[in-house]
């Protein structure tokens, strides 16, 4: 890193909105201020890579629903393991690697955006009342919609750790054992994670499809070997039938089972179900139309600008599960768009202050990868690789905590800026 007598401070100072505090818009923000105080980005990886020659005096502001970074590829074991809940969800206020005077945080949400201004309107969670926040430049990393249990509804830490002890009551009661619908990948993990955990509960899976991750972009192979894990596992797993109707019986002791009658006409009773079904849904609502495709997703060129029809569409980037980008999306391709947006932020400053032509990184799609967490055993499937699974995959995959340790000590959150 050069030394200061080298790195010159500009006077033009940056006002940057990130929409979004998880994986993509932390990673944003973190490496924008590394940056700009003229040393690599945190995530560099390219050891030809030169620090910046100025320092650009910004400040930014997070907007997030809830009150704290929340490790949401381990929420089917946060929702599941108590002293787990307890790590999964960290305050913003309590994150050493954010306490920077340059960095604040917002909690609520972005109702709407006024490109030509660049204004944000924003509703304060607790209030409820509306705020303008100016910025110069704004990251859309607010991610998608899920409903319960694929991640926690709470956006306050204590109310997630009482919702999750509740779903762990719910659990752990259950006299008729567990019925999980829908075999995508938080199905799955899911089911496994409740099995190992509470080993003598009767856990059952039940998935449409004739296969497991269907929706997946992934070989049969990796599919066959999951429904393989599953089962060794003790769980049971029922393919190709759809659950046509749920009903809620009261039992004589005052307590209710479920029963379930599937598309075969067979019928199932179960002391409690979760549904792994619902449709992820992106939180484009404060976004205009031009800026979206059909589904919702924000539209960008390979450096994260936005790429749609609006006024300072320059000055706008997207990072994360909002985007509309090819492949499977995980949280280190989240991390790695806020990476390559941070860059491209900067030098698109570095252009305004010094009217140099802005140098921009593109990102490539992502590969159809992935990992899932399977109790002890882990199972990826990577092109070059094929399918593989076992413990060891488990440990250098997700470690001992899904991965939570490895997100956090990639972005540096237990180190002070």
């Amino acid at each position: 890193m050069p030394s200061n007598d080298f790195v010159r401070t500009v006077s033009r100072n940056f006002r940057v909105l990130v929409i979004g505090g998880s994986y993509g818009g932390l990673a944003t923000a973190l490496a924008l201020i590394d940056l700009s105080q003229g040393r690599l980005a945190r995530f560099n990886c390219n050891p030809d890579a030169k620090a910046p020659t100025h320092r650009i005096p910004i400040q930014i502001t997070v907007v997030d629903k809830r009150d704290g970074y929340f490790h949401l590829i381990g929420s089917p074991k946060a929702l599941a393991c108590e002293k787990f809940a307890s790590e999964a969800w960290t305050r913003f206020q309590d994150i050493p690697g954010l306490k920077h005077p340059n960095l604040s945080f917002i909690q609520g949400s972005v109702s709407s955006l006024d490109f030509k201004a660049k204004v944000a309107h924003i509703i304060d969670a607790e209030t409820k009342s509306s705020r303008s926040e100016p910025y110069d430049y704004l990251i859309a990393g607010s991610g998608l919609r899920r409903s319960f249990p694929t991640v926690p509804q709470s956006l306050r830490r204590d109310e997630f750790l009482k919702e999750a002890r509740e779903h762990m009551s719910h659990v752990k009661n259950a006299r008729d054992g567990v019925v999980i619908v829908g075999g995508g990948a938080v199905g799955v993990e899911m089911a496994a994670e409740l099995k190992i955990l509470n080993p003598e509960q009767k856990v059952t899976l039940i998935h449409s499809r004739k296969r497991l991750l269907s929706s997946e972009p992934l070989p049969d192979e990796f599919a066959e070997r999951v429904d393989s894990i599953l089962r060794d596992t003790g769980i049971e797993v029922i393919l190709g039938q759809r659950v046509i109707e749920t009903t809620a019986v009261d039992t004589k002791t005052g307590g209710r089972v479920w029963e379930l009658t599937l598309s075969d006409g067979q019928q199932l009773k179960t002391g409690h179900v979760l549904n792994a079904v619902s449709q992820s849904i992106p939180t484009s609502t404060y976004l205009p139309k031009e800026t979206l495709n059909e589904e919702g997703y924000v539209k960008v060129h390979r450096s994260l600008q936005f790429s749609g029809a609006i006024p300072n569409a320059e000055y706008h980037w997207a990072v994360g599960d909002i985007t509309a980008w090819e492949g499977i999306k995980r949280c280190g391709g989240a991390m790695h768009m806020g990476h390559y947006a941070a860059m491209n932020i900067h030098q698109h400053m570095m252009a305004e202050c010094t009217g140099r032509k802005p140098d921009y990184q593109t990102l490539e799609p992502f590969p159809s990868v992935m990992g899932l967490a399977l109790g002890k055993k882990a199972v990826c499937y990577t092109p070059d690789e094929g399918t593989r699974e076992g413990e060891d995959l488990m440990n250098t995959l997700f470690g001992k905590d899904m991965g939570h340790t490895i997100c956090w000590n990639y972005m540096r959150l237990g180190e002070a800026c």
